[in-house]
């Protein structure tokens, strides 16, 4: 992703929202177009704003950060930006509800300074924040939760497009591989692998592969 990341702070604490507005704007490659005191503020702004990242709490009043989450990045949003959540509870459970509602990535509070800057160009970029192994785990803590309905979906129809490699290198993605070694375990190159992971992220209407880790369980691929 190249120019200016446009970023949107949300947390309830005063102090918090500031000093994330402060570390962020100090960067180079980043504007703080605009800071939300609670998640129906954040939706609202970033719908109007259409910022690249949103760097968002998740325990606030009214609208918490994953409600307000699923409405800008879970299905049938119209919002084009990504999700950083960042919490002071280091909770699977927030972790697996946050992923699930269209987070593409999930930081604690005590994260340097330095790593909240790297978690928002990661996210920007369409990299998972976390790794595909520990989403993996979640997700396998989860599982029952993510069986699949019987009836057609939209999704399954989705997973039906893809050609038997992108089908390969997405269940590969999910066992927690990186592109360098999908690559070496099918024997292709590094640049074809990036082929594929935008060709089955774009199919699948997803952002990033955290989103395609949730996406490969939810429909057995990671089992």
């Amino acid at each position: 992703m190249s120019g200016t990341l446009r970023v949107l702070v949300c947390d309830d604490q005063v102090v918090v929202r500031t000093g994330y507005a402060t570390i962020l704007s100090a960067q180079a490659d980043m504007e703080v177009i605009g800071e939300a005191g609670d998640g129906r503020e954040a939706v609202a702004m970033a719908m109007a704003l259409q910022p690249d990242v949103v760097v968002m709490d998740i325990r606030m009043p009214g609208l918490d950060g994953i409600d307000a989450t699923r409405r800008l990045a879970g299905p049938g949003s119209t919002s084009a930006a990504k999700v950083l959540i960042i919490t002071s509870f280091n909770l699977e459970e927030y972790v697996y509800e946050s992923l699930r509602a269209g987070a593409s990535g999930f930081v604690l509070k005590d994260a340097t300074s330095a790593e909240l800057v790297n978690a928002v160009r990661t996210v920007a970029a369409g990299e998972a924040l976390l790794s595909p192994a520990v989403t993996r785990q979640l997700i396998g803590r989860f599982g029952e939760r993510l069986k699949p309905g019987s009836s057609a979906t939209q999704q399954d129809r989705d997973l039906a497009s893809l050609s038997q490699r992108e089908r390969e290198v997405l269940r590969l993605m999910a066992t927690g591989l990186n592109n360098a070694e999908i690559a070496a375990e099918l024997v292709i190159g590094n640049e074809t692998v990036r082929t594929y992971v935008s060709r089955l992220l774009a199919k699948l209407g997803l952002r990033d592969r955290v989103q395609a880790v949730v996406f490969a369980y939810q429909h057995g691929l990671g089992a």
